[in-house]
C-alpha cells in the first residue's frame, strides 16, 4: 500500500465555499484555476478592479438618476415609472433612501455571484440602462 492510499483527508471540496465566510477576507482566491471549476458557477475570495469599477459606475449613476429625478420633479416633470412613483408618493422625497439600499443590496448580491454564468453580462447591462437614464433625464433637463 502506498502513501497516498493510506492517507485519510477530508476533501475540502466536497462543500461548496460559502458566499459569505472568513475567507473573504483571508482568503486568496480570484479566480478559478482548473477549467472544470471555470465552468461551474463559484465564489471567490476576492474581486477584481474592473468589477469594482461597474460596481461603483452603478452606484454613482443611481445617486445622479436620483439627483436628475429630484430637479426635474422641482420642474413641474413627472415620474414615469410606476412603482417608482407610488414610493415618492409614500415617502416623499424620503423614497431615494430605499432606492439607494434596494440597488445597494441587489449590487452586493452581485458582486458575491459575479462568477456565475451571465451575471457579468447583467452587470454591464445595468451600467448601460442606468447611463442610457441618465442621457434621457440630462435631455429632459435641458427641454424644460
Amino acid at each position: 500500500m502506498t502513501d497516498i492510499d493510506r492517507r485519510i483527508i477530508n476533501d475540502r471540496r466536497k462543500k461548496p465555499t460559502p458566499g459569505l465566510s472568513w475567507y473573504n477576507f483571508l482568503g486568496r482566491r480570484r479566480e478559478f484555476r482548473r477549467r472544470l471549476d471555470q465552468k461551474k458557477a463559484g465564489y471567490v475570495d476576492h474581486y477584481s478592479s474592473k468589477l469594482f469599477l461597474f460596481l461603483v459606475l452603478i452606484l454613482g449613476l443611481n445617486i445622479l438618476d436620483v439627483l436628475l429625478t429630484m430637479v426635474i420633479l422641482d420642474n413641474k416633470g413627472w415620474e414615469f415609472n410606476p412603482i417608482v412613483r407610488s414610493v415618492m408618493n409614500l415617502y416623499g422625497d424620503g423614497f431615494w433612501i430605499w432606492k439607494f439600499a434596494i440597488v445597494s443590496l441587489s449590487l452586493v448580491l452581485l458582486c458575491l455571484h459575479n462568477k456565475f454564468k451571465h451575471v457579468k453580462h447583467i452587470i454591464v447591462g445595468l451600467s448601460l440602462i442606468y447611463l442610457l437614464n441618465i442621457l434621457y433625464q440630462v435631455f429632459v433637463l435641458v427641454r424644460l
